[in-house]
């Protein structure tokens, strides 16, 4: 019960942490400038710490199993690849172009639109009650595919900015981040359950997304204390994050709930696609970020739990409005379905 109020706690007040551990960064960060710049190498032992702590975690509770069920909802799963692998990357493209002049902001932006979905899309799932099963193979489905999809699009976009992709080292990267956490957690799943039972095993589930939430807090302190300079003397640069965070996370959600009703969807199965589509894996944009490019390029991923936490939180509070709405699309699609079998 202890671990479930911790969780909860966390997931309650995560853009405030999120904000102290920026604040922490910058304010602690800036004045021992010169200490960062002697122990380097350490500051990035611990952010790939951290970077582990972030994604091994969340692999823990989720079932690989899953993915083996996809086909039972393939119009759902479709929905959100597409929105994760093409309508995030594109829009994101056209954003970047109209408001970010700086090729590695530009850059990071674009990572944190090509990596798909938290499994904390699960959490808003769940509050909503949407679909958690398709919640949960639409997060395991999209990591599978991120390990091709995320390098493909960063060579493209890389291209075009100007900017040398180190495709090895994103690779490794991704390894380190996502496959690596992703077959260690699978194999703790399997060793917990099978010591403890799946009865107690389920009584410590809330431990694991709390620590990667604590992570998460520890990550952005670092890379804000280990670029506080950077940051502090070119404060501008985070203001122009604000606009292109606010038109994706808007746009967003307002496409894929119209466009979800449209296709004839339930509510259950929309909410499921509507989180994993919108909210994305910020951590693990830092850990690609960090590992593979540059602090520099990780910024746009420590900001946006900011814009996204208070999106999704706002849209949480609306799932009156939108099962309602979705209901409505029902009753029309029953009544057109009448219309049209009457002799």
């Amino acid at each position: 019960m202890k671990l479930k109020t911790l969780q909860d706690h966390l997931n309650k007040w995560l853009l405030l942490y999120v904000v102290l551990a920026m604040a922490l960064g910058l304010g602690i960060g800036y004045p021992a400038a010169a200490w960062t710049k002697a122990h380097q190498s350490q500051v990035s032992n611990l952010t790939t710490l951290m970077v582990f702590l972030i994604i091994y975690p969340m692999m823990i509770n989720l079932r690989l199993e899953a993915l083996v069920k996809a086909g039972k909802n393939l119009k759902g799963l479709s929905i959100a690849v597409l929105f994760n692998f093409l309508w995030a990357p594109l829009l994101g493209w056209l954003l970047a172009r109209a408001f970010l002049h700086d090729p590695m902001l530009a850059l990071g932006f674009l990572l944190v639109m090509v990596v798909p979905c938290s499994s904390m899309s699960i959490g808003y799932t769940g509050l909503a009650e949407g679909n958690l099963e398709l919640a949960t193979v639409t997060v395991a489905l999209s990591f599978v595919l991120a390990i091709v999809a995320v390098p493909l699009w960063m060579l493209g976009f890389a291209a075009n900015y100007r900017v040398e992709v180190p495709i090895q080292d994103m690779l490794m990267s991704i390894l380190t981040v996502l496959i690596a956490p992703m077959v260690l957690g699978y194999l703790t799943r399997l060793g917990l359950t099978k010591w403890l039972g799946e009865k107690k095993f389920k009584e410590i589930q809330p431990f694991f997304p709390s620590l990667s939430l604590l992570a998460m807090y520890g990550i952005v302190f670092l890379i804000f204390f280990a670029k506080a300079t950077l940051i502090i003397e070119k404060w501008n640069m985070v203001l122009m994050l604000i606009l292109p965070n606010f038109l994706f996370l808007l746009l967003t959600l307002a496409v894929a709930t119209w466009v979800n009703r449209k296709l004839g969807l339930s509510y259950r199965d929309h909410m499921a696609i509507v989180f994993a589509s919108t909210g994305k894996n910020n951590g693990t944009a830092i850990a690609i970020a960090a590992t593979a490019f540059s602090p520099m390029v990780a910024i746009p991923a420590a900001t946006m739990p900011i814009f996204q936490i208070l999106f999704l939180a706002l849209y949480l509070k609306m799932a009156g409005w939108v099962r309602s709405y979705f209901d409505q699309g029902e009753v029309s699609a029953g009544k057109k379905k009448r219309v049209t079998h009457q002799p």
